[in-house]
C-alpha cells in the first residue's frame, strides 16, 4: 500500500518520469527557401513541371494558396522575414543597402528569439548547390555569431548539418538553384528528363519565340533539381531518426526571374508557394488553406512553433494562432541596384492595387544586371520595336508605368486588364488608395539612414558594350553569357590598367 501511494505521488509530481512524458520535446524546424520562384510546382497546377517531393510534401502537409512577400526583391523581402517586420517599418527596404547599419531598436533578428527559446540555429546544408548559406539582409549582419544588436550581429549559430545533437534546432536553408545563374544550361542538360522547348506552355505576356521557350525550358529544369534537393533532406531526416520531430517550411524568396516575376509587384514577384508539413500533425490527407498570408506570418508561425517570445514589433501574426485573419498584403518595391523607384501594392485573395509614385520610371528600365539574366527581355524589345508583340505584351515595353493598377485576380490571373480607370471600380480603387495610405502610414520607416550599394552590373556591362561588342550582340541575341564571366573580364581588364 505504501509503495502504491508513493508511486502515486511520483507521477503526481513528475519525479523519476521521462522527459518527453512532463513536457513535449521541441519541434525541429527546417525552413527551405527556393530563389527566385512564384507558384511554380506540380501541386499548384503548373503546367509542365514535375516536382513528386514537394507534391509530396503538400499532400502530407498544408498548401497555401494565397500566400505573398512583402517586395518582390531577394533582399528587401529576406529583411523582412529575418525579423518579422515590414522591411518599409524597419528600413531595410533599398535592395543592398544599410549593410553597415544596425537595426534599429527593438528590432532584432528572429533566430536570436530562438536561439533563446533553447534552439541550434543553422544556416545552409552540405548537400545542396553552393550549401544555401545565402542570408543577405538589409542591415549589420554576420551570418554566424552571436547577437547583441551592438558589436556582435552573428544571425546563425553553426553551417550546413543537422544532427540530434543539435536539437532542437531550427535550420534555414537556401535552395539556390532557381536563382539566375551560369549554372543553368549545364544543370539544364544534365536533367534526367529535359524540357523539350517545343512542348512547354508559356503564360500570354510572353512572346512565342524559340529563345524564350529555351529559357522557359531551362527554368522548368532547374525547378525540376531544386525538387530532387528537397527529396535529398527528407532522406537525410529519417536516416538521422529525425523526421518525426522535425516540421519542414518550403517557400520562395520572391517570385520568378523573368518579365513581371522577379522586381515587379504582379502577381509573378509577389505570390510565392508555401508549404507546411508538421509530422506531429494526425489530421489525415492533403490540405489547402485560402487565407492571405504574409511572408512576415511565417516568421511569426516559425517563433510560435517553437515556444519562443513573440515581440511587439512583429508586423506578422502566427498563421495557426487563435483569430488569424489577414485580409491583404502590403508589398512595396523601392531601390533595385541603380534603379530608383517607388511602388505600393495592395494584394487579397481576388484584389491587386498597385500605385506606382513613379510612373515615369518604365517596367523595362534595362536594369544593367538583368541584361545578363533575362533572355526574353532582349527579344521580346527587338520584337517590340518591329511592331511584333501582342498589345499585352507590349505592356511591359511602355515608356511609363501607369498611375495606379487595379485587377481582379480570379477573372483575371494574368493581370492583363487594367480596371484602374473603369468607373464600374471606382469604388474598390478608392478602398484601396485609403487601405494603401493607411499602410504607408503604418510602416513609416524607423530612421531616414540611406547608404546604397553601387551596382557595380553598371560598370561591367558597359564595359562588354565598349570591349567585347561580340558578347554584347549575343546577350541581344538571347543568350546568356554569363555575368561572372562578365565581371571576370571586367576586373581583369580593370587590374592590367593600374
Amino acid at each position: 500500500m505504501i509503495r502504491k501511494i508513493l508511486l502515486l505521488v511520483l507521477i503526481v509530481y513528475g519525479i523519476g518520469t521521462p522527459v518527453s512524458a512532463q513536457s513535449p520535446q521541441p519541434p525541429n524546424i527546417i525552413w527551405l527557401m527556393a530563389e527566385d520562384i512564384s507558384t511554380d510546382l506540380g501541386c499548384y497546377d503548373f503546367p509542365d513541371v514535375r516536382t513528386p517531393n514537394l507534391d509530396q510534401l503538400a499532400a502530407e502537409g498544408i498548401r497555401f494558396e494565397n500566400a505573398f512577400i512583402t517586395n518582390p526583391i531577394c533582399s528587401p523581402s529576406r529583411s523582412a522575414m529575418m525579423v518579422g517586420a515590414h522591411q518599409v517599418k524597419t528600413n531595410t527596404h533599398h535592395h543592398r543597402s544599410n549593410r553597415d547599419v544596425p537595426l534599429s531598436a527593438p528590432y532584432l533578428p528572429f533566430t536570436q528569439l530562438l536561439r533563446e527559446a533553447g534552439y541550434t540555429t543553422i544556416l545552409g546544408h552540405h548537400g545542396v548547390m553552393g550549401k544555401g548559406r545565402k542570408t543577405d539582409v538589409n542591415f549589420k549582419h554576420e551570418p554566424l555569431g552571436t547577437w547583441d544588436g551592438k558589436t556582435n550581429f552573428g544571425l546563425f549559430d553553426k553551417y550546413d548539418t543537422f544532427t540530434v545533437a543539435d536539437e532542437p534546432f531550427f535550420a534555414q536553408i537556401q535552395l539556390n538553384v532557381t536563382h539566375r545563374g551560369d549554372w543553368w544550361e549545364e544543370i539544364s542538360q544534365q536533367s534526367p528528363d529535359r524540357h523539350d522547348p517545343a512542348a512547354v506552355t508559356l503564360p500570354p505576356y510572353l512572346a512565342d519565340h524559340p529563345v524564350v521557350r529555351a529559357d522557359w525550358a531551362r527554368y522548368l529544369d532547374q525547378l525540376e533539381y531544386m525538387d530532387r534537393e528537397v527529396g535529398m533532406i527528407r532522406r537525410e531526416l529519417t536516416d538521422k531518426g529525425l523526421a518525426d520531430n522535425t516540421i519542414i517550411i518550403f517557400i520562395g524568396d520572391n517570385g520568378r526571374c523573368n518579365i513581371r516575376g522577379k522586381g515587379y509587384l504582379h502577381d509573378p514577384g509577389l505570390h510565392i508557394p508555401l508549404i507546411i508539413f508538421d509530422p506531429r500533425d494526425t489530421e489525415a490527407g492533403p490540405r489547402v488553406q485560402s487565407e492571405v498570408v504574409s511572408a512576415t506570418d511565417i516568421t511569426a508561425t516559425v517563433l510560435d512553433y517553437a515556444g519562443a517570445r513573440l515581440p511587439d514589433f512583429l508586423t506578422g501574426t502566427p498563421i495557426f494562432g487563435e483569430g488569424f485573419d489577414r485580409e491583404v498584403v502590403y508589398a512595396a518595391r523601392d531601390l533595385w541596384d541603380e534603379v530608383e523607384d517607388r511602388s505600393r501594392a495592395i494584394t487579397s485573395d481576388r484584389w491587386k492595387y498597385i500605385r506606382n509614385d513613379l510612373p515615369e520610371v518604365p517596367f523595362d528600365a534595362h536594369q544593367a544586371y538583368l541584361e545578363f539574366y533575362r533572355p526574353a527581355v532582349h527579344i521580346m524589345r527587338e520584337l517590340n520595336a518591329g511592331g511584333k508583340l501582342l498589345p499585352l505584351q507590349a505592356l511591359f515595353f511602355s515608356a511609363t508605368k501607369p498611375a495606379e493598377e487595379l485587377y481582379n485576380l480570379i477573372e483575371d490571373p494574368y493581370e492583363l486588364n487594367n480596371l484602374a480607370a473603369d468607373p464600374h471600380y471606382a469604388e474598390q480603387l478608392h478602398e484601396f488608395r485609403r487601405m494603401t495610405a493607411q499602410f504607408d502610414e503604418e510602416m513609416e520607416p524607423v530612421d531616414d539612414t540611406y547608404r546604397p550599394v553601387s551596382a557595380k552590373a553598371v560598370e561591367v556591362l558597359h564595359y562588354i558594350r565598349e570591349f567585347h561588342p561580340e558578347l554584347h550582340r549575343r546577350m541581344l541575341n538571347g543568350e546568356e553569357i554569363g555575368y561572372k564571366m562578365a565581371a571576370g573580364l571586367y576586373h581583369e581588364n580593370t587590374q592590367k590598367s593600374e
